[in-house]
């Protein structure tokens, strides 16, 4: 995981076109989605963190995120009912 505020601006789109970086999260929330997700895009950039994988954003205890990922959600919050959200 990579926090947004620890690597500059130049780095990021590097490590995004390298291809590891490919998903973005906020670490508040617990929530990962693409990088191309309108309710991502608005998050603080404090918030903001980078995975390579969904494996990697999974092993953090982030869970997938709604408007991005529907279908990844819908399963995510079948496995387990106890949920809060």
């Amino acid at each position: 995981m990579t926090r947004h505020i620890a690597i500059s601006e130049e780095l990021l789109r590097q490590l995004i076109r390298n291809r590891e970086i490919n998903w973005a999260g906020n670490r508040v929330l617990k929530i990962y989605g693409t990088l191309r997700c309108g309710s991502g895009k608005r998050m603080k950039k404090e918030n903001r963190v980078f995975f390579k994988s969904t494996t990697e954003a999974v092993g953090a205890g982030f869970r997938p995120c709604g408007h991005c990922l529907p279908a990844e959600y819908r399963k995510w919050k079948k496995e387990d009912g106890n949920h809060i959200l």
